[in-house]
C-alpha cells in the first residue's frame, strides 16, 4: 500500500488570495468524483455576519459570542462553475460574500483563535469520510495534515490582481485597479504574518506557480501528480 493510500482521501489545495483557487478546486473535483470544500468561504461568512451585527472582526469576545449564535452551512452552486453557496443561519448570503471587502474583513476574524478552532472542527468533520478538496489557506498545513495530496498554488500579486478585477466587473462590479492590487498585497501580507495558522505551503505541498497557466493546465498537473501516487486514479 502507497503511503497515499495510508492518509486521508483528502486533496488540499492553498495559496493566497485571487490565485485561482476555487476554479481549480471546482474542476479538480469534479474530475475526481469529490466534494468541494470551500473553507474561505467559511471565514467570509463570519466576517459578514460581524459586519452586519457591528461586531469588531479584531474584538475576540464579542466575535466568540457572535459565533456561538451562527449556524453556518455550505450548498452546492446552482450553477456548474458558480461560487459554493453559504447560508447563515438559514439566510443565504448574496454577492457581497464574495467582495474584497469581505475578503478583507475574512482574514482579519480569521486570525482569531475561537473562529479558527470552530471552523476547522466543521472542516474536519466534513472531510473525514475523504473524497474531499479542501481550498484555503492553511487546510494542509492544519485542517487536514495527513491528507494524501497536498498542493499549494500560487501567482504573482499582479496576475492576481487582473483575475479579480475582471471576475468582478464581469459581475458588474466598478473597481479600483490600485485599490484592487493594494488589497492583495495587504491580504498577502496579513495571511503570512499572522500568528495562528499562517499561510505556507505545508512541507510536502507541489508549489505550482500558475501565472502562466490557465485553470485546466493547473487541473492537469495536479492529476498527473495524483495519478502518480495512486496508479489507476481518475
Amino acid at each position: 500500500m502507497s503511503q497515499a493510500e495510508r492518509k486521508l482521501e483528502v486533496v488540499t489545495i492553498d495559496g493566497p488570495s485571487g490565485v485561482g483557487k476555487s476554479t481549480v478546486s471546482r474542476l479538480l473535483a469534479s474530475r475526481l468524483g469529490y466534494t468541494y470544500l470551500d473553507t474561505g468561504a467559511m471565514y467570509r461568512a463570519v466576517a459578514l455576519a460581524c459586519k452586519r451585527a457591528g461586531v469588531d472582526v479584531r474584538d475576540e469576545e464579542p466575535v466568540a459570542r457572535l459565533l456561538d449564535t451562527l449556524d453556518i452551512q455550505l450548498l452546492p452552486p446552482d450553477e456548474e462553475d458558480g461560487d459554493v453557496r453559504v447560508l447563515i443561519n438559514g439566510e443565504e448570503l448574496g454577492l457581497e460574500l464574495r467582495s474584497p471587502e469581505t475578503g478583507m474583513l475574512a482574514s482579519t476574524v480569521s486570525a482569531l483563535r475561537p473562529v479558527r478552532d470552530r471552523l476547522t472542527r466543521m472542516q474536519q468533520e466534513i472531510g473525514r469520510q475523504g473524497k474531499v478538496v479542501a481550498e484555503g489557506r492553511d487546510t494542509g498545513t492544519v485542517v487536514f495534515p495527513d491528507a494524501a495530496w497536498k498542493f499549494f498554488l500560487d501567482a504573482s500579486p499582479e496576475e492576481r490582481a487582473r483575475r479579480r478585477i475582471g471576475q468582478l466587473r464581469a459581475r458588474g462590479v466598478e473597481v479600483d485597479e490600485k485599490e484592487i492590487l493594494e488589497q492583495i498585497i495587504q491580504r498577502d501580507r496579513d495571511d503570512r504574518e499572522r500568528p495562528i495558522a499562517p499561510l505556507k505551503p505545508a512541507p510536502d505541498a507541489v508549489v505550482i506557480d500558475s501565472s502562466t497557466m490557465d485553470a485546466g493546465k493547473v487541473v492537469e498537473t495536479m492529476l498527473a501528480h495524483i495519478r502518480r501516487s495512486v496508479p489507476g486514479q481518475v
